[in-house]
């Protein structure tokens, strides 16, 4: 199987989130059968839910020999070795890990959605993934990333 490459969204509001997140990166880059491309900025922005504490978030990227379902595996493994718990959703969280994007693929498979289906609404990760792709670039689904730029403002993020 040709490598892929894969986008990986990061979010964490608990437990110290920004090293939540510089060590979801250091887990991301030793992924076997994986080879680490990059990461965004940092940013941080406000929950979904009102009263909790703000996010930091980022996007990683990677080219992946790891199947779609093997490295949500992968990711739900990162997540609960750094102490996640699955309550509310939206809820807090020490470390939310979605696969954003999986090569050109479309999936739609009862564990996993592809592109990730809030992708188009959420600043927080449309602005970190522009910094790792051109311009240009078009999601599978044939919608450009710059046109889903226009639409979702990026009011609420801050750049750390």
């Amino acid at each position: 199987m040709s490598p892929v490459r894969a986008f990986i969204g990061l979010g964490s509001n608990l437990d110290a989130p920004t090293e939540q997140l510089r060590q979801a990166l250091a887990a991301l880059q030793a992924l076997p059968h994986s080879q680490w491309v990059g990461a965004s900025a940092l940013y941080s922005s406000e929950s979904l839910l009102p009263g909790q504490p703000l996010y930091t978030n980022a996007v990683a990227a990677l080219d992946t020999r790891l199947a779609p379902l093997e490295l949500l595996d992968a990711l739900q493994g990162i997540e609960n070795a750094q102490g996640r718990v699955r309550g509310e959703r939206w809820g807090p969280r020490t470390l939310d890990l979605d696969l954003l994007l999986y090569g050109q693929q479309l999936i739609d498979e009862p564990r996993l959605v592809v592109p990730h289906n809030q992708l188009h609404l959420r600043a927080f990760v449309l602005y970190p993934l522009a910094e790792l792709v051109p311009a240009q670039f078009s999601l599978p689904d044939g919608r450009s990333l710059a046109s889903l730029l226009e639409a979702c403002p990026f009011e609420g993020l801050v750049r750390l």
